[in-house]
């Protein structure tokens, strides 16, 4: 599979002109979407999904931290209040009814509060909208396959070694996040994929955009997006796939409209021409 997917993408290069549209949209945009050494917390939010995840996580986080500060100040009271020393004589009842309705009914309200603030953010994200434009992406051992369902091309995608950084506008630092092509899509588009996997399960997710979803062999699962801000974002495989998982990126580019048209009519140029790469195949069986 890879090598026809190979000799197609290598014919389709063979067939290509000097497209400089597809290469500014490819190299375009400010790096925002990547993990920064020694930083806690979330990368900057780009779309209102990724916004809604952290404002949710956020909530959850002064959820759980007073109702952990509660039962740590409680068991501190207790430790102090009712100890051998200062309680000698300890009460002898079993029930306290006014107690035992208040754990019961709080923890329920609580959870009903919680599921007001987070199916609506579930739901935001699984029911997917009309999509300006459809990507088919299939996860391979271990790269990315990109099908621009609507415009007839496909592209696959293949991390960058260390050697190939520079010329492709990266420093080392993203080494094991950027690739040698990235998924292009115009800003304020909505983006809708459809997800799959051709051999094992993969997960597909860019954390600022706020998705993730499994590329599970046989089935397409489907995720949607839309960028707000221009720029490079980067994500990972995130599902174990075998001995090269860790070496699988993930790069979307953000651009303009206008830079977005002149890398589709370059890209239409260098990818598309699906057939010329299938005689090769064919030629290559033969022989």
């Amino acid at each position: 599979m890879r090598t026809e997917r190979f000799l197609s993408g290598f014919a389709a290069t063979v067939l290509a002109t000097t497209v400089s549209g597809a290469a500014m949209a490819q190299q375009a945009g400010e790096l925002l979407g990547a993990p920064v050494n020694g930083k806690m917390g979330f990368q900057p939010a780009a779309t209102e999904l990724a916004r809604d995840l952290q404002g949710l996580d956020h909530l959850l986080l002064w959820i759980t931290g007073l109702i952990t500060l509660f039962v740590c100040t409680l068991l501190v009271w207790v430790m102090v209040r009712y100890n051998r020393r200062a309680n000698a004589n300890p009460a002898s009842f079993t029930h306290n009814t006014t107690i035992e309705i208040a754990w019961t009914l709080i923890p329920i309200l609580i959870l009903v509060g919680i599921g007001a603030f987070s199916l609506p953010v579930l739901f935001k994200q699984q029911e997917i909208p009309e999509g300006d434009m459809y990507i088919k992406v299939t996860g391979y051992q271990w790269y990315w396959g990109y099908e621009y369902v609507d415009e007839g091309f496909a592209f696959d995608s293949y991390k960058l070694e260390r050697d190939e950084l520079e010329a492709a506008g990266y420093d080392q630092s993203f080494y094991l996040l950027a690739t040698d092509t990235a998924v292009v899509v115009p800003v304020g588009t909505t983006v809708v994929m459809g997800i799959t996997g051709a051999d094992v399960i993969h997960s597909w997710t860019i954390p600022a955009f706020g998705v993730k979803q499994d590329a599970v062999p046989g089935r397409v699962a489907e995720l949607w997006f839309k960028a707000e801000k221009t720029g490079t974002f980067f994500g990972q495989c995130s599902e174990l796939c075998g001995k090269d998982h860790a070496f699988m990126p993930i790069t979307v580019k953000v651009v303009s409209q206008e830079d977005y048209d002149a890398w589709l009519a370059g890209a239409k140029e260098e990818y598309a021409s699906l057939d010329a790469g299938e005689q090769l195949i064919q030629l290559a069986s033969a022989e």
